[in-house]
């Protein structure tokens, strides 16, 4: 289970719209949403991984804290959510160090895992996990091994793989295979777009047929209906961004009863070199 930890006004579908010289001056979400997101999982005993902006940590030291002290993964989600595609190998290098940096200070425990900004590591730019394992960090989860407008990488492993000699451990987003189609069924819109039993006998499929773990994915803002309401929108854009938002919060109930959830790093072997002996998270008969 996986928590991408950023503000609303912060999503990649927004660039456009709200520039980085404005984040200063917008309201803040993210602090209340997130310890909705922490009561939530304390009331259902489960413990997950939350790629956080260094950006968030620098403004919000006691939230890192709060889930620290709640026994969960804090990761790297960058430093001011810049797509690793709109960066040169230097840049993204300063970025990832800089974020992790951050994030040990303030959470005062060690950073091993990353998310790339809108899971934009691909074929074009997968040095970035050469520089993720240069600069200390032991697994990404940045790569959706299937196509979609924005992201994605059809012919990468669907499951959890080896990178480069420095063997760096990517985890792919899930997706559930029918046919020879893979499809989205690992969260975030596509959570809030399906009907939730399609989500549940999509993840119930990877774990019995495929027999492997699934990593799940949401945002604080998506259990945040009262959230502020960017103005000057395409119809694209909002329906991406506000769809079924007020039915997040029930549906990530039932998915916590549904199936048993870990950290990223208590599931899969972040410190072998075999992939094949990752832990399955199957769920409940």
């Amino acid at each position: 289970m996986t928590v991408d930890v950023e503000e609303y006004f912060q999503v990649s579908a927004f660039e456009q719209h709200i520039e980085f010289a404005q984040w200063t001056r917008m309201p803040s979400r993210v602090e209340a949403s997130t310890d909705r997101i922490l009561a939530m999982f304390e009331l259902a005993g489960v413990r997950a991984t939350f790629f956080t902006l260094g950006w968030v940590a620098e403004r919000h030291p006691r939230l890192i804290r709060r889930i620290v002290d709640a026994g969960h993964e804090l990761a790297s989600h960058g430093q001011n959510h810049v797509r690793a595609i709109n960066q040169d190998r230097k840049t993204f290098g300063a970025d990832v160090r800089q974020a992790k940096a951050v994030l040990e200070d303030t959470g005062g425990q060690p950073i091993r895992g990353y998310r790339a900004p809108s899971f934009s590591i691909s074929a074009s730019n997968l040095w970035a996990l050469d520089e993720l394992a240069e600069a200390g960090y032991g697994y990404s989860s940045s790569i959706y091994p299937g196509t979609h407008d924005a992201y994605g990488m059809p012919e990468a492993p669907r499951f959890a793989f080896r990178h480069g000699p420095n063997g760096l451990l990517e985890i792919p987003v899930t997706t559930v295979e029918v046919g020879r189609r893979r499809l989205p069924c690992a969260g975030g819109g596509f959570f809030r777009l399906y009907p939730y039993r399609a989500t549940r006998a999509a993840l119930r499929r990877v774990n019995r047929h495929d027999g492997q773990p699934t990593v799940f994915y949401f945002h604080p803002w998506e259990v945040d209906p009262e959230q502020p309401r960017v103005p000057g929108l395409d119809v694209r854009r909002r329906f991406r961004h506000y769809l079924n938002i007020h039915r997040v919060e029930p549906r990530l109930r039932r998915l916590l009863s549904d199936f048993r959830w870990d950290r990223m790093d208590r599931v899969f072997p972040i410190d072998d070199a075999r992939t094949d002996a990752a832990v399955s998270t199957t769920s409940h008969a």
